[in-house]
């Protein structure tokens, strides 16, 4: 399985007024623009704002469902210097630090500055 990038669609409401977009998401957006070498090797998924994410619970669980989430089968490298989170026998990053880290050295693109 390609590891699985969800992300919030943008120009959601959360309340009254203008709507939002996920300043977190937006990062990612941003990195598969600048490498889109990615798009062969993950597989982004956009989800409502809304809960339930039924797309994401059915993978990792109910109380796993924040965005952004990369999803994967397997163990990260252990050059990695974090653990990802499991939820039966697939694993998981929501940090988004994590996530960047992940994406450099899974993919072979920059590492993030945060």
């Amino acid at each position: 399985m390609q590891p699985l990038l969800y992300l919030l669609k943008p120009g959601f409401y959360d309340g009254p007024g203008d709507p939002y977009y996920c300043p977190y998401c937006m990062i990612f957006e941003g990195v598969l623009k600048t490498y889109p070498q990615l798009k062969d090797s993950l597989k982004v998924c956009y989800v409502s704002f809304e809960k339930p994410r039924k797309e994401i619970i059915d993978l990792i669980g109910e109380e796993n469902q924040s965005c952004p989430v990369i999803i994967f089968d397997h163990p990260m490298d252990p050059s990695i210097p974090f653990k990802a989170k499991k939820h039966g026998n697939k694993f998981f990053l929501n940090e988004p630090e994590e996530i960047g880290i992940y994406l450099s050295k899974e993919f072979k693109i920059p590492r993030p500055h945060f």
